[in-house]
């Protein structure tokens, strides 16, 4: 039997790592879903199910490095993330430092993962709401890039919501199921070696880099020996041919 903690039993650590998303089949393999996907491979690869419904939440419960560990996977649609949130924080009195909240950012390049500690949404409507319910942005967060659309002037916000909620492209397949792997490490470092140390091994790129166009060849410019005078026009055949030759 799991415990959880309580004035009874106040040594059992718990670790609540939510992954972030949209229920349903429709939006099941979108770009919002990343968090889902990552909890959803972190729990399978452990052979942990989300067989149970805490509250607004999906949960799988594990045992990992002598903590309790929840998953959770909210299911109220990502602007309403933090109600889902702070019901499981309060059940299991998880403290900010001991949340994990796994997202994508569209300010990060496909393949790159940052972790970091507090800061504001950066207009991450699931973010946002989390901060928002539980009160405190001190908790650590989990950014999985998914890059950004480019967008027509004043057709932003459309093209941004259609973006997220479109499925990645079979090219980004590869690089998604790379990254899912290393969002798994990161959280094994998270919860085994602690903040300082995740976010030095993982703040960088799984993600090829961008290979640099070839720089232009220039032309070697061999500067003409100024005509000695009376000699301007020597070697053409027109006098007037002179000023071409500038």
């Amino acid at each position: 039997m799991r415990l959880r903690p309580s004035a009874y039993y106040p040594y059992v650590t718990m670790k609540l790592i939510v992954g972030l998303g949209n229920p349903g089949n429709q939006y099941a393999h979108s770009r919002h879903n990343i968090g889902f996907m990552c909890v959803s491979h972190f729990a399978k690869t452990r052979d942990w199910n989300f067989e149970k419904k805490e509250g607004l939440a999906r949960t799988a419960h594990g045992r990992l490095n002598g903590e309790e560990i929840v998953l959770a996977r909210p299911q109220t649609f990502m602007n309403l993330s933090g109600e889902a949130v702070k019901k499981l924080t309060i059940k299991y009195r998880i403290k900010p430092e001991d949340l994990i909240v796994i997202h994508d950012e569209m300010d990060l390049r496909l393949g790159i993962i940052r972790i970091r500690k507090g800061g504001g949404s950066a207009g991450h409507n699931g973010v946002e709401s989390i901060i928002r319910e539980i009160g405190t942005a001190d908790f650590i967060r989990l950014r999985v890039g998914v890059g950004r659309p480019e967008a027509a002037p004043g057709e932003e916000r459309r093209q941004v919501v259609g973006f997220v909620l479109g499925d990645f492209s079979p090219d980004e397949a590869g690089v998604i199921k790379k990254v899912i792997g290393e969002a798994d490490m990161a959280i094994v470092s998270l919860l085994g070696e602690g903040l300082d140390t995740a976010m030095n091994k993982f703040n960088k790129t799984n993600a090829p880099k961008k290979e640099k166009p070839p720089a232009e060849k220039k032309e070697l410019k061999i500067p003409l020996p100024s005509p000695r005078e009376g000699e301007g026009t020597r070697g053409l055949s027109n006098p007037g041919d002179a000023k071409k030759a500038d």
